[in-house]
């Protein structure tokens, strides 16, 4: 018996991820929105824009935008990004990042990124 999971069931999940209209770099790993802002060195605001659903080589994926020039607004190493819901205080995804020093005053670009969900097997 094959599986599958239609696209559309795929997408309900990364509809509720391209809602997120905050994204935070983190210096550790936050299990909710409060504790995503307590780790924040940075932070920048998401619009439904930012995100693109697509198909992927092995199911679907969001690719969320690059957003450049981020102020740092505390310094330390960022290890993990959280993509956040201001209205419901909802932890949305959260996913780890090449880890960097980021240095208080300064800058970060966001490249951009994707999540994928592959195809049952």
């Amino acid at each position: 018996m094959a599986k599958a999971v239609p696209d559309n069931t795929m997408d309900a999940q990364l509809d509720y991820i391209a809602l997120s209209d905050e994204m935070y770099v983190c210096s550790s790993e936050p299990a909710t929105r409060a504790a995503a802002i307590a780790a924040a060195l940075a932070d920048v605001a998401m619009a439904g824009g930012d995100f693109a659903k697509a198909n992927d080589t092995s199911g679907r994926k969001v690719t969320m935008a690059a957003k450049s020039a981020v102020p740092i607004d505390t310094g330390g190493t960022a290890t993990h990004i959280a993509l956040c819901k201001l209205s419901d205080t909802s932890l949305r995804l959260v996913t780890t990042c090449t880890s960097q020093v980021l240095t208080g005053g300064g800058t970060v670009d966001f490249p951009a990124w994707k999540h994928n969900l592959q195809d049952p097997s």
